[in-house]
């Protein structure tokens, strides 16, 4: 599985700490409620809010350089949408490696 990194965040800071922080705070604050109501949407099977909370996640993944995350994250939206959970496991494992990096910035 690919690495999440802080590169995009620097470039779009570009020097600008104040920003650079405002983007990590952002992330580190939004990204687990976001991750605890997609989990309740799907115990539910209410699979076209769980789409839109992909949606919202989906560009924290973007943020943080997962470019091949960002596609399951965007077919698994698609899928949702379409009543389906196949790429389920890997967007969970997504969310974990995730986690995990935010709450390590």
């Amino acid at each position: 599985m690919e690495k999440p990194n802080i590169n995009y965040i620097n470039e779009i800071a570009d020097n600008d700490t104040v920003f650079k922080k405002k983007i990590i705070r952002i992330l580190k604050e939004e990204l687990p409620l976001e991750i605890a109501e997609y989990e309740n949407k799907m115990n539910i099977s209410d699979y076209f809010g769980a789409s839109n909370l992909v949606r919202k996640i989906k560009h924290k993944i973007s943020v943080v350089g997962m470019k091949k995350s960002y596609n399951i994250a965007d077919t698994f939206e698609y899928n949702l949408k379409n009543q389906s959970e196949e790429l389920k496991s890997d967007f969970n494992n997504i969310l974990f490696v995730l986690q995990n990096y935010t709450a390590s910035l």
